[in-house]
């Protein structure tokens, strides 16, 4: 099925509803929403657009993106969704690797893909006066059937360790992980409101399948971003809003919701994931906000759906384990399932550290036309995610850290993360990071990097008295900040390249 009749039900049962927010403005109701949706359809279809084709779009996050990704879809294409941070000639690959042949572009992109790209894809500003003309034209009398295997997302992974992959998601992809939601992570009402503060072309729109099944409110902020009083002001405005967040989004919101004297009042869901979240910065956020984080643990190969901790988990402060509980990324989503494997891909016992591995509906089929690495990722049916972790008896995975950035010092393994949490306990940290740096007798040695002000004494102290002294780092930097890709994580590429240098 066409997931892209979820939109074309809610327009019938829920025509009126309103739909579409650029900030507090309506800008359709969901009758307006499918029809706006069909005239994108037509338009690309009188270009020859046919199904299976690929269409980009290089957006930031605008009502007129959620129009743009339905019409493709009715159109039976495929959505590339292109970072809006990325930058020209980044976006140009993604174009290029692709194959799309039109991209829907906001102004400042547009203006990027012009002096950089070079792929050959038509450009269309959105919005304009093309993009109104556009709504304006003949519509598409019919949704393009599309079944389950067909390609409805090409999503391009960050690229940190060389040129970004096409991940092939699918239509039977996208239902299982939408599905997965309501059963594992949170269900949707018609009251709901799905506020976009991070980027519609990642985790945050693929979620919005599940709020335009439930013909509920889709609000992208006046300032295309995430900025902490706008997000506040628009949860209190709407109510029983769901956002999804990375780590470090919830940790801003925390701190700037107290420094703004502000309770996060109508925040109903926040769904946080894409990187570490430490103990001490979600137990801090749940003291501010209440009960209202789930956290899921997902990759671009198993979009949001490989394992999810939900809110009663996430807030519970009396279960003897709770802290252990907390710290892990909860248990395998319906659709999947999770074991932890060794180099070769056999299970290992319960308990042991080793990759994290997924098979199921969510798993995607393979790279968009790179067999080698589709080779290399997929063994018998399983998702070899790269990430290291163990499973307990109750079946909690908790994830230790990408395999490549295991520290191996003495013969003995050291997973970053184990170290960051204990750093981030004390007051003067405000973030942690650690790597390892080659070392002439032990192979590698510990080094953290910290921004904060906490002596090097006392951090030593503390991880004397929580890890193993192997673990301990063997030298302190100090940074003003750190240096981040377009979503938040921390590069320890540069970390290691700073170390080098």
């Amino acid at each position: 099925m066409n997931l892209a009749h979820w939109l074309a039900r809610s327009a019938q049962s829920n025509a009126k509803r309103p739909a579409l927010f650029e900030g507090q403005s309506c800008v359709a109701d969901y009758a307006a929403f499918d029809a706006y949706a069909h005239a994108v359809a037509g338009w690309l279809q009188a270009q020859g657009i046919v199904p299976g084709d690929r269409v980009a779009i290089f957006m930031k996050n605008t009502p007129e993106y959620l129009i743009v990704f339905y019409g493709i879809w009715y159109a039976g294409a495929a959505v590339v969704p292109i970072n809006a941070k990325l930058h020209g000639r980044e976006a140009g690959f993604i174009l290029h690797d692709s194959g799309a042949t039109i991209v829907f572009a906001s102004a400042d992109q547009a203006q990027s893909l012009g002096v950089d790209a070079g792929s050959g894809a038509r450009v269309v500003v959105a919005p304009s006066d093309t993009y109104q003309a556009i709504l304006a034209a003949p519509k598409s009398d019919s949704i393009c059937a599309r079944g389950p295997a067909d390609l409805a997302w090409l999503f391009y992974t960050s690229g940190t360790t060389g040129k970004p992959k096409g991940v092939i998601i699918t239509h039977g992809m996208a239902l299982s992980m939408a599905l997965c939601y309501d059963v594992d992570v949170d269900r949707v009402t018609p009251e709901d409101t799905a506020l976009y503060a991070a980027p519609l072309s990642h985790g945050a729109g693929l979620y919005n399948l599940m709020h335009v099944r439930a013909a509920a409110r889709h609000v992208c902020p006046a300032s295309g971003g995430f900025e902490v009083p706008e997000v506040l002001d628009l949860a209190a405005h709407f109510g029983r809003v769901h956002m999804f967040a990375a780590p470090t989004m919830v940790k801003r919101l925390t701190d700037g919701a107290r420094a703004l004297g502000r309770s996060g009042e109508g925040l109903r869901t926040i769904v946080y994931a894409g990187g570490p979240m430490y103990n001490a910065d979600i137990i801090d956020a749940v003291d501010h906000f209440g009960p209202i984080f789930v956290q899921i643990y997902g990759q671009g190969e198993c979009p949001m759906g490989i394992t999810a901790l939900p809110r009663d988990v996430v807030s519970d402060r009396v279960h003897a384990e709770w802290r252990r509980r907390l710290g892990s990324v909860g248990r395998a989503q319906s659709a999947v399932e999770v074991q932890i494997g060794d180099a070769s891909g056999a299970p290992l016992p319960t308990g042991s550290v080793g990759e994290i591995m997924v098979r199921g509906q969510t798993v995607m089929p393979g790279y968009w036309n790179n067999p080698q690495a589709t080779a290399k990722t997929l063994k018998d049916g399983w998702l070899m995610t790269g990430d290291v972790g163990l499973m307990d008896e109750n079946g909690f995975l908790t994830l230790q850290d990408r395999s490549k950035d295991m520290i191996i010092t003495g013969g003995s393994n050291v997973y970053p993360r184990e170290v960051e949490e204990v750093l981030l306990e004390h007051a003067g940290v405000v973030e942690a990071s650690v790597v390892g740096r080659p070392h002439p007798d032990w192979g590698e040695e510990v080094v953290a990097f910290i921004v904060g002000d906490a002596p090097e004494d006392e951090l030593d102290a503390l991880c004397l008295d929580r890890i193993a002294r192997f673990k301990r780092p063997k030298a302190y930097i100090w940074l003003e900040a750190f240096p981040k890709n377009n979503y938040g994580k921390v590069l320890k590429t540069d970390l290691r390249k700073l170390l080098k240098d």
